[in-house]
């Protein structure tokens, strides 16, 4: 669909939009990284204006002990009111480059039951990495934690690690374990969304997990009209993730089942 990939494209763009981070490897301190982009997109990336919600969340969540994160909670909450999990498939840079990497002509592995099952660990993560060890870090340590981002996130990892310290090689003497292990991890990432689509979105990220909870009841995305459909199943076949209707937690909203509706019951919600 041409409207997603230049959402995608643009998107993208507008995120990291400090161009010459690119070339003094210099991260943006402007007022605009008070604000959070609604899809996954490290603070620490170079070109990057705004904040990423996810590692926003974990922050906060660090510091809770003294206030409850009422600002980057009620962000999230908008975005997905508002979205669900069109953010993924329209707004998320990280989404945008699985989605390139799956395009190169490998063989490809579909979709099936296991897949199916380990989409749950997305909710797993984030409830253990984002919610639990930030608190627990900040309990034994007294200094909190964004776990997530420290331990696992690939995004940060390529957008933020493998490019500063490619900017900037002093850098490089202060890398260790957790690097190595992050390094590894997005080399897989890599490697697996080349070989299926989007592996990270479907059984890795929490924030894709969140606005999951949203799709069905969110002001834009995918919607079927019962009057016309058949139950041909048609749908289903052609899409890439691991949805078992139109619409639930694992879809996208990328559009790609509005075209091969044969009774054109599927659609957008807000005529997109």
């Amino acid at each position: 669909m041409v409207k997603r990939r230049i959402a995608q494209l643009v998107t993208a763009i507008v995120y990291n939009a400090n161009l010459s981070g690119f070339v003094t490897g210099k991260i943006w301190q402007g007022s605009s990284k008070g604000l959070c982009v609604p899809g996954l997109n490290c603070y620490s990336c170079p070109g990057a204006l705004g904040a990423c919600p996810l590692g926003s969340l974990q922050s906060s969540v660090a510091g809770m002990a003294l206030r409850f994160p009422f600002y980057v909670f009620g962000l999230m909450l908008l975005f997905g009111l508002l979205l669900g999990r069109s953010i993924c498939g329209w707004f998320c840079p990280f989404g945008f480059l699985q989605d390139l990497l799956y395009k190169l002509p490998t063989p490809k592995l579909a979709k099936n039951s296991l897949t199916r099952k380990l989409t749950s660990l997305k909710y797993v993560i984030g409830i253990v990495f984002v919610l639990i060890l930030p608190i627990v870090f900040l309990e034994l340590n007294g200094v909190g934690s964004p776990a997530f981002c420290k331990f696992i996130c690939p995004a940060g990892t390529i957008e933020a690690g493998w490019l500063m310290t490619a900017l900037n090689p002093g850098l490089r003497s202060g890398l260790g374990l957790i690097f190595a292990w992050k390094s590894f991890l997005a080399i897989v990432v890599i490697l697996l969304s080349i070989a299926m689509f989007r592996p990270f979105c479907r059984f890795i990220c929490p924030l894709g997990a969140w606005y999951g909870l949203f799709n069905t009841f969110s002001f834009f995305g995918i919607t079927v009209d019962e009057n016309k459909c058949t139950h041909c199943q048609a749908c289903l076949k052609i899409c890439k993730l691991d949805c078992q209707k139109v619409g639930d937690r694992e879809c996208i909203n990328c559009g790609d089942c509005t075209k091969i509706c044969p009774t054109h019951a599927i659609g957008f919600k807000k005529g997109v």
